[in-house]
């Protein structure tokens, strides 16, 4: 499971343009629960071979007791307890204040692994102008500049000193042990517990209790129809004597901790809401992780047939990415459609895990550059000379030659649609990496 680093303090520190500096983006999964003022921003991000995941939370005030700022602080607890590590935010230049103090307090009660990093420190000199920072009682002041990406590398490396990371194994993703892992993600009152509570309940499908493989997520192994599957919870599933109980609780960590888990996810909508932003955010961060997805639409049963053409073209509009996905309608109350799933599931992971072999990568690419040839950029036409594959989980492709770098992107998704289309590569994302070829003669004069 990814790290989490939640980022904290006071407002106007520069804990957004962190946030961004970190997640090399703009874009955040955001927590839209009903009747909150400011929510958490989520990210990935990336620290040498280390992915995490970090979050972003308004200006905190620890003892706030009303309005707008205990919403906010509410918000911010949330965002420490799911974390591993806090990185406390204060401003280098503006001092510090009772508010800080108030932070620094309230985290040091938690006993939480805790950095503090003095941020906008660009042009100034070490030392004196930190010194009062120390009497906060948080250990060493680490100057960083977000804006500038000054300290950067320091901070991230105190920050993950306490996890005691082992190195990632690049190879652990493509081990197919015949084990489909599951994740079933989705908003809150989608239908995730209902959907899980008939699956567990079903005939030909058994299961049984597993250890927590972290803090937060719970597997479930079951079987159906002699296929092993391992349920990746996200719906915050507990066993009550023999019964299972699945609870509405979300969590956006574990969710994303659920998706980086899994080998296949299935994105459950809600039919009577159509798509929100969180569906699109979710659907967003399940794409970026490489994941083989699969889309239940939940609730079918209670839209009219208008209910029903505005939900296409709402997930038409605001899901385009997902065109590679099965789409299944259901009702998980209602036992209707579920059938189906399981094998749209299947053949998600088996494109997930697909073996292609370099002859036939190679073939089908110099015929698709027969049939249609990249477009000249500038002096010089990409030659593409020979493919292999380059991982599973999801599937890589990676394409030789010389001048790749003027292949354009409709190109790659024109190459993408035969790959697709010859290895039947339905449910999972496919990548296409681009390596030139150097030029012996760059070196020399004319």
């Amino acid at each position: 499971m990814k790290p989490v680093l939640a980022l904290v303090g006071r407002p106007n520190v520069g804990k957004s343009t962190l946030f961004n500096r970190l997640t090399k983006s703009r874009d955040a999964i955001v927590a839209d629960f009903a009747g909150l003022t400011r929510d958490r921003h989520y990210g990935n991000a990336r620290f040498d071979k280390h992915e995490f995941i970090v979050i972003d939370t308004g200006g905190f005030e620890p003892t706030a007791d009303h309005g707008i700022y205990k919403e906010m602080a509410r918000q911010t607890q949330q965002a420490v307890a799911e974390a591993d590590v806090v990185v406390f935010v204060v401003d280098a230049r503006g001092g510090i204040s009772a508010q800080d103090h108030d932070i620094a307090n309230y985290l040091r009660r938690l006993g939480k692994p805790t950095i503090l990093v003095a941020n906008k420190a660009e042009g100034m000199k070490e030392g004196a102008q930190l010194v009062e920072f120390y009497e906060l009682g948080l250990g060493e002041v680490l100057p960083i500049s977000a804006s500038h990406g000054q300290g950067m590398r320091d901070m991230m490396a105190k920050a993950l000193a306490p996890l005691h990371l082992a190195e990632p194994d690049d190879e652990g993703a493509q081990v197919d042990d015949g084990i489909i892992k599951l994740a079933v993600a989705g908003r809150p009152n989608v239908g995730k517990s209902t959907l899980i509570n008939t699956w567990l309940g079903e005939e030909r499908l058994v299961a049984f209790d597993m250890p927590g493989t972290t803090r937060d997520a719970i597997s479930v192994p079951f079987e159906r129809n002699g296929q092993m599957f391992e349920l990746i919870d996200t719906a915050g599933l507990r066993r009550k004597g023999k019964v299972f109980e699945a609870i509405e609780k979300f969590s956006v960590v574990k969710t994303l901790q659920a998706i980086e888990s899994a080998n296949v996810v299935l994105l459950l909508l809600d039919a009577t809401q159509g798509v929100t932003d969180q569906d699109a955010h979710i659907a967003g961060y399940i794409l970026e992780s490489g994941r083989a997805v699969v889309v239940a639409v939940n609730k079918w049963d209670a839209v009219d047939a208008y209910q029903r053409e505005l939900l296409m073209r709402s997930i038409e509009t605001r899901l385009p990415f997902l065109k590679f996905a099965a789409m299944h309608f259901i009702s998980a109350k209602k036992r209707q459609g579920l059938g189906p799933l399981w094998g749209a599931i299947a053949q998600a992971h088996k494109a997930a895990m697909c073996k292609m072999p370099t002859p036939l990568l190679t073939r089908l690419l110099l015929e698709a550059v027969q049939f249609q040839s990249p477009q000249r950029g500038g002096m010089y036409r990409p030659k593409l000379r020979y493919a292999h594959q380059g991982g599973m989980n999801p599937p890589i492709i990676v394409i030789h030659g010389n001048s790749l770098e003027h292949v354009t992107e409709a190109y790659k998704r024109f190459l993408e649609g035969r790959f697709r289309k010859a290895f039947n590569l339905e449910g999972t994302p496919l990548r296409i990496e681009m390596k030139t070829s150097s030029n012996p003669y760059a070196d020399k004069g004319d």
